[in-house]
């Protein structure tokens, strides 16, 4: 095994926090990684990681390392990427995670991309069960991610060209309060004080108790009563158009609901703040060849969506 795996396992390491991971990223095996690691302690004369209970902690000295490796390592790679990928000869399986509505948004442009340009590139859609995909990303459990991340995106934001994400923008849209045709409020202007005393419904990936909405409304110092949460927006549509409950939809996402001739849509007496649809990858595959045509994909299909 050469140095530059070594170096490779380092930047894996440092970032996953565990050897198992990295050696699960390099397509290695433990054995193989643990000895890698130690050569590279033995060739620095000095640890460069000690074990915790919750994982591989990198010493001082990792740590003063960690960026100008992976930045050098970020260079090279690029350096050395193929420039070319041919989709109608070069097989590739792409794991993207996204919410169900994103799916039923995106989902049928990109396959008739992938149809008309006989491309040998297979998708494998998961569901996106959090705001924040770092985790996925950073273990390679996923290629990709796409939803409305605002937290983790102002972060990324903040550590600039240090960030080990990229991400880019591939829509907007706003949210509004939806209900059933029949509802006592459905023929009425929506004031706060109706919205807070009606029963609501919450769409939630991790299935927490509250979400954006409910941060929206605690800083103008009210609340809502959560009856029911669900982690789709198909299942959010299923209960309204049968029920008095409330929910709150990006409105590009109602169609995903299959009930949008059911629903009735009435603008939020608060600001929520705006739905920005992202893209998210991490900095090593932001150079490979495949994965930015995947994205080119993506964007397009955004694009017609819009």
């Amino acid at each position: 095994m050469d140095r530059w795996t070594e170096i490779e396992l380092f930047v894996q390491v440092a970032e996953l926090g565990s050897l198992t991971r990295a050696a699960g990223v390099l397509a290695m095996t433990q054995p193989a990684a643990s000895h890698a690691l130690k050569r590279l302690h033995e060739a620095l004369g000095e640890q460069l990681f000690t074990r915790t209970a919750s994982g591989m902690k990198p010493t001082l000295r990792a740590q003063a390392l960690w960026p100008q490796v992976r930045n050098a390592l970020t260079t090279l790679q690029k350096s050395l990427a193929p420039g070319a990928f041919d989709p109608r000869s070069d097989a590739v399986n792409f794991r993207i995670a996204m919410a169900d509505a994103t799916a039923a948004l995106l989902a049928p442009a990109m396959v008739q991309a992938i149809e008309a340009a006989q491309a040998l590139v297979n998708l494998r859609l998961m569901p996106l069960l959090t705001r924040d995909p770092r985790q996925l990303l950073e273990r390679g459990d996923a290629d990709l991610a796409v939803g409305h991340f605002p937290d983790l995106i102002a972060a990324l934001v903040t550590q600039g060209d240090d960030a080990t994400l990229r991400h880019a923008r591939l829509y907007d849209t706003r949210y509004v309060c939806v209900m059933r045709r029949g509802h006592p409020l459905a023929r009425k202007r929506l004031t706060l004080d109706a919205y807070c005393g009606a029963h609501h419904l919450l769409v939630s990936f991790s299935g927490r108790p509250q979400g954006l909405v409910d941060r929206a409304l605690a800083d103008i110092g009210r609340r809502r009563r959560v009856v029911l949460t669900v982690n789709q927006f198909f299942a959010a549509g299923q209960v309204v158009t049968q029920s008095n409950l409330l929910t709150v939809l990006p409105l590009m996402f109602l169609e995903a609901t299959g009930t949008k001739g059911d629903l009735v849509t009435r603008e939020l007496p608060f600001d929520p703040g705006a739905v920005h649809v992202e893209m998210l990858w991490h900095l090593r595959r932001d150079s490979d060849a495949a994965h930015r045509w995947l994205r080119g994909v993506i964007d397009d299909a955004a694009r017609l969506a819009r």
